[in-house]
């Protein structure tokens, strides 16, 4: 869970800029309509209960209403679990908030049920917010050739892992990691395992996690040059070369390395962040986010957040969810007083680098990751800079946890633990999404 620091205090606020290489497209202008008649209006924002991220929305909340005095925003949070019951029952009724913050992912779902709200080519066009954002958190609001919100977050859990420099130290390997290649990495952490006979003490390298197996399946396929969806953008293309070679690797590290023991360290057992803050791991695959609930919650303790080369070859390639951002509902009675307030709160740049500092969040926007302040409040997302432009967004895996944790995460887990062959694995997972799919 992502955690909470404090906020930003903002001198002044930043006009839209274009992006891109070459050619740009600038991003609109800052909001700046009010309600047509002058009336007084009200409108209703959800999310999801997070301390960090209602104290950002608290804060944009009240410079909103205090630059358009003729909107009161009424803002209601709940419980994680509560707020996707209430999302799927308050949708199919029409009585969901106006605006909305919703994990990315889910987007595209909602908007082909007919539940949300385009956004309107006066507010954001889809160039223009390629102009604004990266890629892989834009595209999880970009549906079947229309854009449906703004994402606030870029999700990341590719590319990077916690490192605990004293146990470099005890076991002679130079620190900061010198890794050019994934080979260098394995090495240095068949070095740090420890073990009391044949059992393991220390993992070396944890990546046998719910979310590290998955994420490391799909990034190693891409950085071969592979496709996990089929043609037709829904099914599966598994059972390939590709998708061999990236579970080989994974058995490999546990196997034959021995940097990870599979059975005492995966998901339930000693998973990547409680394993790592106490002490049971050297390097542990997790999303930067865990640096921020060590820095909260284990404040004296030494650690750093690293990056990690590809599995195979020089450009780092993955997959990523998109985050957290805000979108409109289609029942709203005010729709363009709520995509002002959308705008105001995920486009803005100065509101979107408060939002990314107090929720401790890796910016969606690209000149936000330029801006050297986010780095006051959240230092350790700065080795995550590099990857950002080399992501790409997971796509319509049709059941997003389905495949992650009952498809692919237990069958690679058996595979990397020796139960099953790796192409037994391959076949199951492949034979299991398309499934999925042919099911709905």
């Amino acid at each position: 869970m992502k955690t909470r620091f404090a906020l930003l205090t903002l001198i002044a606020a930043l006009l839209f800029t274009a992006c891109g290489g070459g050619a740009t497209t600038s991003a609109p202008d800052q909001p700046t309509a009010v309600p047509a008649s002058g009336e007084k209006i009200t409108l209703r924002l959800w999310s999801h209960q997070n301390t960090a991220f209602i104290q950002a929305n608290e804060a944009i909340i009240a410079k909103f209403e205090a630059q358009y005095p003729n909107i009161d925003v009424v803002y209601e949070n709940f419980e994680y679990g509560l707020f996707i019951e209430t999302l799927q029952t308050s949708m199919v009724a029409g009585t969901e908030a106006d605006v909305i913050e919703i994990f990315g992912s889910w987007a595209c779902s909602y908007a082909r049920g007919g539940r949300l709200m385009e956004v309107p080519a006066d507010v954001m066009t889809y160039d223009q917010a390629k102009a604004l954002y990266y890629q892989a958190p834009l595209d999880g609001y970009y549906c079947d050739g229309k854009l449906y919100g703004f994402p606030q977050e870029f999700n990341l859990e590719n590319g990077g892992a916690l490192v605990n420099p004293a146990l470099f130290e005890a076991h002679g390997v130079a620190y900061p990691p010198q890794w050019k290649t994934f080979d260098d990495l394995v090495a240095d952490a068949k070095k740090i395992a420890e073990f009391d006979g044949d059992t393991m003490t220390r993992a070396g390298f944890h990546y046998t996690n719910w979310d590290g197996l998955p994420f490391a399946v799909l990034a190693g396929i891409l950085q071969q040059g592979g496709s996990y969806l089929a043609e037709d953008g829904k099914h599966f293309n598994l059972d390939t070369p590709e998708a061999r070679n990236i579970v080989q690797l994974l058995v490999d590290m546990a196997q034959t390395d021995k940097v990870v023991d599979p059975v005492l360290f995966n998901g339930d057992a000693n998973p990547p962040t409680d394993g790592f803050f106490a002490g049971n791991i050297g390097i542990s695959f997790v999303g930067s986010w865990a640096a921020g609930v060590g820095r909260i919650n284990y404040p004296d303790q030494k650690f750093d957040y690293v990056t990690i080369p590809p599995y195979f070859g020089a450009e780092n390639r993955f997959a990523a969810d998109s985050g957290w951002g805000k979108v409109v509902s289609v029942n709203t009675k005010y729709p363009k007083e709520a995509w002002l307030l959308a705008q105001f709160m995920a486009a803005e740049q100065a509101n979107a680098l408060s939002w990314n500092s107090t929720t401790s969040t890796i910016p969606a926007q690209k000149t936000l990751v330029e801006n050297p302040t986010i780095l006051d409040t959240v230092p350790w997302i700065q080795p995550t800079f590099d990857l950002l432009p080399h992501g790409q967004y997971l796509g319509d895996l049709t059941d997003r946890d389905r495949f992650f944790y009952e498809i692919v995460y237990p069958q690679v887990l058996d595979a990397v633990q020796g139960n099953i062959s790796v192409d037994e694995a391959v076949k199951l997972i492949h034979t299991d999404a398309n499934a999925m799919v042919d099911e709905k």
